[in-house]
C-alpha cells in the first residue's frame, strides 16, 4: 500500500526524511518496498496557458497553439489532443525537458511547423494509465485556474509528495490504512496520532424506514446502510483526486471516490449502490444460489458458487459481498439517490471467494485479513 507522507503528517507531528521514516517502519513493523517522489527524474515541466490556436494546415487533427509559459514571448506548440482549447492552464514540457519513461523532449517540426515542446497528458509525465481520471484519459490535463504560469507543475498534481510503499503482511491488516500506519509510526516514535472522527448528523427520513435489510449474521456480523438523496454525480475536487491517485487508486466520480477515500483513510471498505436500481427497496445478505450469475463493475460475468456471499435485492444479486459491486447497481451519471453500505463479512469466506473468482480487490484485501474487526467466530 502506498502511503502519502504528506497525508500521514496531517495526523502526526513528525519531521524526519521520508527514507528515514521508511527505515524506522521496516525495522519495527513491516517491510518497505520503496520510497519515491513522483517528480524524480522529471525536469522542465511547467504550467502553461493556451492563449490561442489554429488548425494545422497539413493535418486534420493537429492544432498550432500559442502558449504562455511565463516568458516575454508566447511559445508555439503543435498539439494533437482532442480537448486542447484556449484559456486553459496546461502541462507543458519545454525543449530539453525529461518526461515519463525518461523521454527527452526537443524542439522539432511537426509536418513542417515548429513545435517548441509538448502539451502533455498525465500519463505522458509518468502517471500510470490505471490512475488517470476517466475525464482526462483521452486528452491533455487542465490545471487549476490559479496555477502560476511558468512554475513547475509538480505541486499542483501532488507529484512533489513522497510515497512510502508499505508491504503489509497478512497479520498486519491494521496497516492497510493511513490511520493504521499513523498509529504504528506514533508508537515507534513515542508520539500520539491526532486522528479526527467527525460526527455525522442524519436529516430527513431515516434509512431504516426506506430500505429493508435482511442479513444473515453468520455471513455478515455487521451490515449497515444509509441513504443520501439529491446527489449530483460529478468529478471529485482536486485534493481528493490527488490523494487517490498517489495511493494508486483511479478517481471515478465524487461518490465512488469518497468510498475509496474512507477505505484508504480508515481501512474500512464501503460500497455505494444506486438505490433506484435496487428492486423492492430490499437488501439481502445471503449465499449465492445455484445457477446465479453476476456481472461485476469490471464488466466481467461470474458464475456464482453456493459458498459466495452476495448482496441481493428481491430479484437478483447486486454485489459480490466484500469483493466487488455489481454492474447492475452501479453509480452512473443519472444517479440521484445513493445507498452506502458499511459491513463486516466473514474473512475466510471473502478470501475463498476472491481466490475462486480470481478477483482480488482493495476491499477483499482488507476483509479477508479481518482488518475491519478484531476477531470473529469461524463460519
Amino acid at each position: 500500500m502506498k502511503i502519502s507522507y504528506r497525508w500521514l503528517k496531517e495526523y502526526l507531528d513528525i519531521d524526519v526524511p521520508a527514507k528515514d521514516l521508511a527505515e524506522k517502519i521496516e525495522r519495527g513493523s513491516v517491510e518497505i518496498d520503496s520510497v519515491e517522489k513522483p517528480s524524480d527524474g522529471l525536469k522542465k515541466i511547467v504550467v502553461g496557458e493556451v492563449m490561442s490556436m489554429e488548425p494545422h494546415p497539413d493535418s486534420d487533427h493537429l492544432n498550432i497553439c500559442q502558449v504562455d509559459i511565463g516568458e516575454d514571448d508566447l511559445s508555439q506548440i503543435v498539439c494533437g489532443a482532442p480537448n486542447v482549447a484556449p484559456n486553459h492552464k496546461v502541462i507543458v514540457a519545454l525543449p530539453g525537458s525529461r518526461i515519463g519513461g525518461n523521454v527527452k523532449i526537443k524542439r522539432s517540426k511537426m509536418r513542417g511547423v515548429t513545435s517548441n515542446g509538448m502539451i502533455c497528458a498525465l500519463d505522458e509525465i509518468g502517471f500510470s494509465k490505471d490512475v488517470v481520471p476517466k475525464e482526462w484519459a483521452d486528452g491533455i490535463y487542465f490545471l487549476p485556474d490559479d496555477a502560476e504560469v511558468g512554475e513547475p507543475v509538480f505541486p499542483y498534481l501532488g507529484m512533489d509528495d513522497e510515497l512510502i510503499d508499505v508491504d503489509v503482511t497478512p497479520n498486519r491488516g491494521d496497516m492497510l490504512s493511513v490511520y493504521g500506519v499513523a498509529n504504528d509510526v506514533a508508537a515507534l516514535y513515542d508520539k500520539t496520532a491526532k486522528l479526527n472522527h467527525p460526527d455525522v448528523t442524519e436529516i430527513g427520513e431515516k434509512a431504516v424506514d426506506q430500505v429493508t435489510l435482511d442479513t444473515d449474521e453468520s455471513l455478515a456480523p455487521i451490515y449497515k446502510m444509509r441513504l443520501v438523496k439529491n446527489v449530483t454525480i460529478k468529478p471529485s475536487p482536486r485534493w481528493l483526486q490527488i490523494k487517490l491517485w498517489n495511493a494508486g487508486v483511479r478517481p471515478i466520480n465524487n461518490v465512488v471516490d469518497v468510498t475509496n477515500y474512507i477505505l484508504l483513510k480508515y481501512g474500512q471498505p464501503l460500497h455505494a449502490f444506486d438505490f433506484d436500481k435496487i428492486k423492492g427497496n430490499t437488501v439481502v445478505t445471503r449465499n449465492a444460489r445455484a445457477g446465479e450469475k453476476l456481472t461485476t463493475l469490471d464488466e466481467e460475468e461470474h458464475d456464482l458458487d453456493a459458498n459466495d456471499i452476495v448482496i441481493a435485492d428481491t430479484d437478483k444479486p447486486i454485489a459480490l459481498a466484500g469483493v466487488m459491486g455489481g454492474f447492475n447497481s452501479r453509480i452512473d451519471d443519472d444517479t440521484t439517490t445513493v445507498a452506502i453500505e458499511s459491513a463486516v463479512f466473514q474473512p475466510t469466506l471473502i478470501r475463498k471467494t476472491a481466490q475462486r473468482h480470481n478477483l482480488h480487490t482493495d476491499a477483499s484485501q482488507r476483509f479477508e485479513r479481518g482488518s475491519t474487526v478484531a476477531a470473529l467466530p469461524k463460519p
